[in-house]
């Protein structure tokens, strides 16, 4: 599984904006990844930021019905898409900044509402030391830094930029998704910009990795061509809503092969709302302390021969604690299991298979929801009802 990462390009410099991120995962993306051969290199895709785009000419009335629909799709939406360039501070060889900055990678944006907030991928901003949003007609903007959350590989920025020259996408609903239907994707793929890309939905429910390892539910794939620097773009429906936020694609050259994957904009209205209000977008939690290393969860769980997640510890005051849940003790040299911990089987009949698995289905819930939670204890199956925090 490949990020369709954004391009790297050398070109102009711009003012710093300093991005603190905590993102370990990030040395396997689009920031970190080798040059692109000289095929796929493209010099100056953009015209010079203000410069005045050409009127467009009526469209044809001898077009196809299908084909008229895509034209005015595209029209009507593409000015809320926007192109990403980040930036890095030119340093020596021992790490010291030289003065300036050097264009590090491009990628794709949309405007999500008229403050001013875009929505990206996290992997194309990852790293970076300042962001240049560019507009449909071609306006620059220096980028705040709002938030992120790596789990889901979505990041937030914010433009100072007129709200009467803001088009915020609008947002569709992908539970509603079928495959079969049409769907489009608008980016910068290799750096050439206001890009349309035609497919259908051709798989539902799809799991992929975000950037910590947790596993993204619920993705939308794609047969629509999804390239280097489509990442953070919209994909559309037939008309015009946002259903997903292209990520990744299934591809052992790192070019399109057909299968691509998008962040479900159920999810991203779950999570970016958070980040806007907070910074960073915290899942519900059962309250309870996992094995991080995972070898006393797999010595517990290969005696008992089960499945599941075992629970090392229960945290005072959370719903864990109230609904009686109950930890691993072991003794004080370390070397003896002296309580066996509860090991959790399912989440609201859903099977856990893993700590992976348990994050990613708690991250359908919202803090006060409760849950069902189907334990092994003792040899016993027991449902208790938890409350997230």
């Amino acid at each position: 599984m490949r990020y369709a990462r954004h391009e790297r390009r050398t070109g102009r410099r711009g003012p710093s904006l300093a991005v603190s991120l905590a993102m370990a995962a990030v040395a396997g993306c689009a920031t970190d990844a080798p040059p692109l051969p000289p095929a796929y290199r493209v010099a100056a895709p953009l015209p010079a930021a203000g410069q005045p785009q050409r009127p467009l000419p009526p469209i044809p009335a001898d077009l196809r019905p299908d084909e008229r629909a895509t034209v005015e799709l595209f029209e009507r939406t593409s000015p809320s898409v926007v192109y990403i360039t980040t930036l890095a501070r030119r340093t020596d060889w021992f790490g010291r900044p030289m003065g300036g900055e050097v264009p590090q990678g491009t990628g794709t944006g949309f405007v999500w509402d008229d403050a001013g907030h875009v929505i990206t991928n996290a992997h194309v901003v990852g790293g970076a030391d300042s962001i240049e949003v560019v507009m449909a007609d071609q306006t620059t903007y220096d980028a705040e830094w709002v938030g992120l959350s790596v789990s889901h590989d979505l990041a937030v920025l914010r433009i100072e930029a007129p709200s009467a020259e803001l088009q915020p996408v609008d947002v569709g609903d992908s539970a509603a998704l079928r495959v079969g239907q049409s769907v489009y994707a608008i980016g910068n793929p290799f750096g050439l910009s206001a890009t349309l890309t035609t497919g259908i939905v051709s798989a539902l429910g799809r799991r992929i990795q975000g950037l910590d390892g947790t596993p993204i539910e619920d993705v939308v794939q794609t047969d629509a061509a999804i390239n280097t620097g489509n990442s953070g773009g919209p994909l559309l429906d037939s008309a015009g809503r946002l259903i997903g936020v292209n990520t990744q694609i299934a591809s052992p050259s790192g070019a399109s092969a057909g299968v691509g994957f998008a962040v479900p904009v159920n999810t991203v209205r779950r999570v970016v709302p958070q980040i806007i209000d907070t910074g960073e977008y915290v899942p519900p939690r059962l309250g309870i302390r996992m094995d991080g290393r995972g070898y006393l969860s797999r010595f517990v769980l290969g005696r008992l021969r089960a499945a599941g997640v075992l629970v090392v510890g229960v945290e005072r005051g959370s719903g864990a604690a109230d609904a009686g849940l109950r930890g691993t003790e072991v003794s004080r040299d370390g070397r003896q299991v002296t309580q066996v911990g509860d090991v959790i089987r399912a989440v609201d009949g859903e099977p856990i298979g893993s700590q992976g698995e348990l994050r990613a289905v708690l991250d359908r819930y919202r803090p006060g929801d409760d849950v069902t939670v189907t334990i092994l204890r003792d040899g016993d199956t027991l449902d208790v009802v938890v409350t997230l925090s």
